[in-house]
Parts: structure tokens; sequence; C-alpha cells
């Protein structure tokens, strides 16, 4: 298939890096019932579009890369629903941070300005993140009288940062700014605003030239081992590795060794 959104921006490299960039700068790149639909659909057919081998993701304009819910086009709506609407839509982020988190293929998140509510926790089902030093994280929910565990970021943040840290971030909904983001290790790295974007692809076409099964058997055992004990754990990468020996990458890899090249992988 070929993917044609018209809720984001969408391109692919010849190198394999696919990059989404959210295009609602006017709004702090808030997100809608389209948006959320659009985005969720593009991350679940992402891992098989031919010629994408690790994605990017980003927001433009220079004020943030996501306010979260459009308070505007979402909120006053949701106060029309009956309970069967709201897990509808509840049920509708959920899936979406779900895509992005399950998807195959490595997704970098380059992050600036604000990351709020929902886009903190789109960002954070990203494998790795990338911000600026303007950069400000917040789940917000609690301060609009929700719960700050939302769309799975009660299951992400405790994973990333630790149960204490993500405890208090979670009932607060306060601004960790990119400093003490990246000290508690919710951001990877901070690289100045005009490198911003370059770091990102970098990284990303570092892992696009890398062996896209394997990547994906790490992500996927990343998340397994995380509701398993050690033997378990143990047990289930000796099986991993096992079917990754037998996928041409692995004789790829030792060929090119041998003939002192670089390797091609599939």
């Amino acid at each position: 298939m070929t993917l044609d959104p018209k809720t984001f921006l969408y391109s692919v490299d010849s190198d394999g890096v696919a990059t989404i960039a959210l295009n609602r700068p006017d709004r702090i790149n808030a997100l809608t019932f389209a948006v959320y639909t659009e985005l969720r659909d593009t991350f679940r057919a992402i891992g098989d579009e031919p010629g994408v081998r690790a994605i990017v993701l980003r927001g433009e304009g220079p004020r943030g890369f996501c306010s979260g819910g459009d308070v505007r086009d979402i909120i006053g709506e949701l106060f029309a629903r009956d309970m069967r609407g709201l897990l509808e839509f509840t049920r509708l982020t959920g899936a979406l941070v779900h895509a992005v988190h399950s998807c195959r293929r490595p997704v970098i998140a380059a992050l600036h300005g604000v990351v709020a509510g929902a886009g903190a926790v789109v960002a954070t089902a990203c494998d790795v993140r990338i911000a600026t030093p303007d950069a400000r994280i917040a789940f917000l929910f609690p301060q609009v009288g929700l719960s700050g565990a939302d769309m799975g970021s009660a299951y992400l943040l405790p994973r990333i940062v630790g149960l204490g840290r993500a405890t208090e971030i979670l009932l607060t909904g306060d601004f960790v700014p990119a400093e003490e983001a990246h000290r508690i290790g919710l951001f990877n790295r901070i690289v100045p605003a005009d490198k911003l974007v370059q770091e990102a692809t970098t990284l990303a076409r570092k892992l696009a030239a890398g062996p896209a099964f394997a990547h994906a058997m790490t992500k996927k055992m990343l998340d397994y081992e995380a509701h398993v004990d050690f033997a378990t754990a143990i047990e289930a990468e000796a099986q991993a590795q096992a079917i990754c020996m037998q996928h041409p990458d692995f004789r790829e890899a030792y060929d090119a060794w041998r003939e002192k090249r670089a390797p091609r992988f599939e």
C-alpha cells in the first residue's frame, strides 16, 4: 500500500527514513478526532510499508511538538457524549499510542517546545526521544480533572523513569523541563534547536541501515520481557536469537565481514 495522509505531512527519503510531521502549528499541533484516527491507521500500516525502515515523528512550527488534544475541537464535543461515546474516544486515543509503541520500525521523536497531554504520551511511546533545550513535557491530565493514567502513560512512563518519578509526574501534571527530563532518562539527548531534525534523521538513518528484522525482534523482546520473570526472559531471548540466526541478514553480516565490506541487510 501507499500512505496518503491528509492530516499531517509525510515523506520517505532514499535511505528508508519516513518523516511524519504534525502540521497544525497555529494550534501547537493539537490533535483532533481526524488526526488521532489517521495517525493510528498510519502507524498500524507503516511497519509493512515498502521502503520504510525507520521513522521520525516531529511537529511543525516554533511553539512545540504537540499540545495534546484540541480543547476547542474535542473537549466541547465530549461533554455531549454518553459513557459509550466517551469510551469510544478514550479507546481511540489509546489505540494511537499502542500503534506507535508496537510499530515494527524504530520510531524517533524529535521534540521541541511544548510536549503536553496526548502529545507527551505519544512521545513516550516512541523508541527514542531527542529534544531541544526549550522542550518541556507534561502529562497534563490531572490539571483538567482527569487521571494521570491516560492512553497508556501509567504503563510506559514507569518503565522509562521508574515508578517513583512517574508517580509524581502523573499526579501533578507539572511540566518537566528538558534538562530534568534528560537527567531522569525521559529524553535520550538534548541538541541545539537548529540540529534537532538533523540529529533525529541521522539516528533514524543509522537504524534504517541496520537489520530491520532484528530491530523488530529487539522491540518485541523489550515489550514482552517487561511482563515475565528472568528465566522466562532468558529462554525467550534464546528462541528469538535462534530465529534471527535463520534470517538472511545473519549470513549477510558474516559474508560482509569476511569480504571486508558494509553489510546490505534486507
